[in-house]
């Protein structure tokens, strides 16, 4: 089967010969004069498209296709610097570089990269998320191969760090605060999340211990920037499940960053046990305008528009699951359909001040309104083979009903001022920050299971569902937030930062207070450096987890409560002909108050009327570097144990939803075909089993399981202008700078992987856990564009 996919790549691509020029391979650190390590630098071979970026650790690789080039070193904030190398012959060099401040410039990226070295999170390359082959298309994809993440769920964009759930994560876009939709029950349902890959700068992502500059949750954090670009460019996206345009337009005072996307994975969908007419449709539209006032002043605007339509006229269902003994089949006709409508629109305002050097101040305010709708009247009528084939030889026949009207409009107003200060060799930030919230709620829901012909109603005010629910609810809640936080040198090699958030909400009248501590020790001429964090985490009640089953609110919950502690390594060294970097982190948290939940696909539904103490403990490992040359691949594995006591049940501790044990994931890169210009993108993804209740129960359970997920997605591409082409096309090179096809094969082995459960009733009223599969094997082709400036 993999040589049939080859096949079609190399007929899609055509037999354009190449042949690699010898290479020089260019590595080295970047640092000031302090001696301290410079990230985001940029290292650019002029005269050839080759570039690339400083990690956190300094460190850099670049090739250039001749012997005798240019490098150019290149940060806002300091003197560019310009070095000649001429080689006799093909190899590898080391060259080391310090930058000097340029007082001259703004010099908030002194403090932001100094911030960087003191921190406990890992920079994401971004040219990962648009190479690595990905069904949802969504930029969240590769953070489920980072360490701490748990993957369970290729259709969705939502995430699971070191046990927590989905509402644990914040996410910022440009220091904004950004939200999902809370409506969604299955991932089929998810479009496009808000991050516009297209538009990225940079991205660091954190699985806990992070700064108190960041709010109030209890997992992680992913940061991402959309910053100035080097230059003016178009780009364009087709593939089989969307397209994408974005355009960069950079003037000498400001510069304009619009997106365009548009997704429907009709033929992903298809490959599910529903059979039926899928009518998927999502779009994003983004634009973000900065503009320089002054050389002190400069204003930033942020505008998205996101909306999700997913309609399905169900037809019929076969299933078939149990064990090598007892092998069972669903087969499922259905009447009715399903139709759910999600919007969000709103923007953001930043305005920029830098009194004086090395001191920053911002005023950000944001509005976001979001309606979500969805509407289920689905009428299922099944049978159940036992094994034999026929009914008479043992099936069940019945049937069930799921009817919903919701709705929810949602709003969020926030105005946010915060700075940050360089004085002597102290990095002081502060932060105040007001939020409002209002929820409008109208829930109108109810199931049925009929088991041949008499409805079955006992148990129906079961633990973890309700058959009826007719709910109007209404609330706001006003959020008051500061911090303060400094950073600095306990020694030449030592690094401390002690942080202080407090809070306040009108909802639980509570004032909390949250002591965060990150400590740095890199010993001298050595590429290691340690770290340990201490913090606690609290994150207040939100109207999700204050609703319980039956659409009641618990208006007296209490904020959840997390005491964390970490220790890390970082080790950079060189191996295999390359440079390499392994990351390891053990970690322990306590939680004395929590809200428990239970899971059912991506939908998260609280015990909100109970509280539970709980603790997460464990380690993550990864090691990753160019194995290849001049492609970045990864490989990590984690390891993990959650465990919660809901208080008064008497049933001691018992494994939280999120307690996957082991996850193992790889990114890995490679060439083809003997030329350097075709290349492999292969990730696999590993997750083992997940615990779950029966929702018939009367108390919360953790005595079933879902199966280990595993999948493997490959892709393989080449870029038609690469360097290592010889021969280029004429046309291709006069209108564009790039020009990229794609094939990629999602879910390469064909592994049934089981999201949730679909529970039903036989004649004598025994209860089956049908599985719910994710998606099969399907192909995709995409083609990318970037389009040359017009002189």
């Amino acid at each position: 089967m993999l040589r049939t996919y080859l096949l079609v790549f190399v007929v899609l691509l055509g037999f354009a010969r190449t042949s690699a020029q010898p290479l020089v391979k260019v590595s080295g650190l970047v640092t000031d004069e302090s001696g301290n390590f410079l990230q985001l630098v940029t290292v650019t071979v002029l005269g050839q498209s080759q570039s690339n970026v400083t990690d956190e650790h300094g460190a850099y690789n670049i090739y250039s296709k001749s012997k005798a080039f240019t490098l150019k070193y290149a940060l806002l904030g300091y003197h560019p610097v310009l070095i000649s190398i001429n080689q006799q012959k093909a190899g590898r060099i080391t060259q080391d570089v310090v930058l000097s401040i340029n007082p001259n410039e703004l010099e908030q990226v002194t403090i932001t990269n100094k911030q960087n070295q003191l921190s406990n999170s890992t920079l994401i390359n971004i040219a990962d998320a648009a190479a690595m082959p990905s069904v949802s298309g969504n930029f969240e994809a590769v953070l489920k191969t980072l360490p701490g993440v748990s993957p369970n769920n290729e259709l969705s964009a939502q995430y699971s760090v070191r046990g927590g759930s989905f509402d644990e994560n914040l996410v910022y876009v440009n220091d904004i605060e950004i939200s999902r939709p809370l409506l969604v029950r299955n991932a089929r349902q998810e479009g496009l999340s808000f991050i516009n890959t297209d538009l990225l700068s940079s991205a660091k992502f954190s699985a806990g211990g992070f700064e108190a500059r960041y709010g109030d949750k209890l997992s992680s954090v992913l940061d991402v920037r959309y910053d100035r670009p080097d230059s003016s460019a178009t780009t364009f996206t087709a593939e089989l499940l969307g397209l994408a345009l974005s355009s960069k337009i950079v003037n000498q005072h400001s510069y304009l960053l619009t997106g365009i996307r548009y997704k429907n994975n009709t033929g992903i969908l298809n490959s599910q046990d529903t059979k039926g007419v899928y009518t998927p449709s999502f779009t994003d539209v983004q634009l973000l305008y900065h503009y320089n006032l002054s050389p002190r002043f400069s204003l930033n605007l942020l505008g998205n528009y996101n909306s999700g339509r997913f309609k399905l006229i169900p037809e019929s269902r076969e299933t078939e699951f149990g064990t090598a003994d007892t092998k069972l089949r669903l087969n499922i006709d259905y009447e009715g359909e399903e139709k759910d409508n999600y919007q969000s629109a709103g923007g953001a305002v930043t305005l920029k001040f830098i009194p004086k050097p090395a001191y920053v101040i911002k005023w950000i305010s944001s509005y976001f309104k979001t309606d979500e709708k969805e509407h289920i009247d689905m009428v299922g009528w099944y049978l159940f083979d036992k094994g034999a084939g026929t009914a008479a030889a043992g099936s069940a026949i019945g049937g069930y009903i799921n009817y919903a009207m919701n709705r929810l409009t949602s709003q969020s107003f926030s105005t946010e001022l915060k700075a940050d200060q360089i004085f002597k060799n102290h990095t002081f930030s502060w932060g105040l920050r007001f939020e409002r919230k209002d929820y409008n709620d109208d829930l109108n829901e109810y199931s049925l299971i009929d088991s041949a012909g008499y409805i079955s109603n006992q148990q129906v005010h079961s633990f973890y569902q309700d058959n009826s629910i007719l709910v109007k609810n209404k609330l706001a809640i006003q959020y008051y937030t500061a911090y303060v936080q400094d950073s600095y040198p306990l020694s030449s090699n030592t690094d401390l930062q002690l942080g202080l958030r407090g809070s306040y909400n009108d909802l639980s009248k509570q004032f909390l207070l949250s002591p965060r501590l990150l400590l740095a020790y890199r010993p001298a001429k050595n590429r290691k450096i340690f770290r340990f964090t201490a913090g606690v985490y609290q994150q207040a009640p939100d109207y999700r987890s204050i609703r319980n089953f039956n659409g009641s609110l618990n208006l007296n919950q209490q904020a959840q409560r997390s005491y964390n502690t970490s220790a890390g390594l970082d080790y950079a060294f060189d191996a295999l002909g390359t440079r390499l970097k392994f990351s390891s982190e053990l970690y322990f948290k306590y939680l004395d108050r929590l809200v428990p939940y239970m899971m059912d696909n991506v939908r998260i539904r609280y015990l909100a009327g109970q509280t539970a103490s709980g603790y997460t403990y464990g380690a993550d490992f990864n090691i990753g570097g160019e194995f290849v040359k001049d492609l970045l691949s990864y490989f990590r594995i984690s390891f993990l144990k959650s465990a919660q006591d809901l208080k008064d049940d008497g049933l001691g501790y018992l494994k939280r939803p999120a307690d996957q044990r082991v996850n193992f994931s790889a990114y890995f890169q490679d060439r083809l075909l003997n030329s350097p210009a075709y290349k492999v993108h292969l990730t696999l993804l590993y997750g083992a089993k997940l615990p779950i209740g029966s929702p018939l129960l009367q108390r919360y359970s953790d005595d079933f399981h879902i199966p280990a997920y595993k999948r493997v997605d490959i892709g393989f591409s080449k870029d038609f202008l690469d360097d290592f082409n010889v021969k280029k096309s004429g046309f291709l090179e006069k209108y564009f700078s790039s020009f990229t096809a794609s094939v990629e094969v999602f879910n390469l082995l064909n592994i049934d992987n089981t999201v949730s459960y679909l529970w039903l009733k036989d004649l004598d009223n025994v209860q089956y856990a049908v599985p719910n599969y994710l998606t099969g094997r399907r192909l995709n082709v995409k083609l990318a564009m970037k389009f040359k400036k017009p002189k």
